[in-house]
């Protein structure tokens, strides 16, 4: 290249000023630093009116928002460093409040005493618990074995007494739930296929279609 022959420099956003809130983009964040430039208030206020209008084009989500006229903003002062000077329909946010982070909500998990049965059986037991002794109970431990069958299943073997599975809810239980004497469960079909998430949920003899499927292709 010669001696004083004029090139344009490429600019790259890893190179700029990090946005504070992306969404709105940089041509948003330029708008809101200009409003800083206008000497007169009003004029001012009116171009910042057209600003939170352009943000609300941007970003046409907010309207699922409540109080979404006010977020808007708030997130004009946010853009601008909170360095506003302007008639707002809404106060002025305070950015001490506006960065504090959420307080956590504690969660107690007690851990899981039967890993291939999950945690949703434990809370169901719990349920079960509860009930008066009746058919209705009997009833609501009957699928819950039938279930518990299922995901033991799943996890671990290709078979498994009902005893097996009583034993576990009563243990589960604490001993709070007392399986009646005689319950049994149905039989399970030759064909039924318990497979773990994502395994083995194509039948074999749909596979073997697919295969021909793909062979004659």
């Amino acid at each position: 290249m010669e001696a004083g022959e004029n090139y344009i420099k490429l600019e790259y956003n890893t190179e700029r000023e990090i946005l504070a809130m992306p969404e709105y983009g940089r041509n948003i964040l330029q708008m809101a630093e200009s409003l800083r430039d206008i000497p007169d208030r009003e004029k001012r206020s009116a171009q910042a009116r057209a600003v939170v209008k352009s943000m609300e084009i941007l970003n046409p989500g907010v309207h699922q928002q409540d109080n979404y006229a006010q977020k808007l903003w708030d997130h004009l002062y946010m853009i601008a460093g909170y360095d506003l000077d302007i008639d707002s329909p809404y106060p002025a946010p305070v950015p001490a409040l506006m960065q504090e982070k959420p307080h956590i909500i504690p969660i107690q998990k007690k851990p899981v005493k039967a890993t291939h049965y999950g945690r949703n059986i434990e809370s169901i037991i719990e349920l079960i618990a509860g009930e008066p002794d009746g058919e209705v109970k009997t009833a609501m431990i009957r699928s819950l074995a039938t279930y518990m069958r299922q995901q033991y299943l799943i996890w671990n073997k290709d078979s498994v007494e009902d005893s097996t599975i009583f034993s576990d809810i009563e243990r589960l239980s604490d001993n709070r739930i007392k399986v009646p004497e005689g319950l049994s469960l149905s039989r399970i079909s030759p064909e039924a296929n318990f497979a773990r998430p994502g395994i083995g949920s194509v039948s074999q003899g749909s596979s073997k279609k697919n295969k021909k499927h793909w062979k004659k292709k």
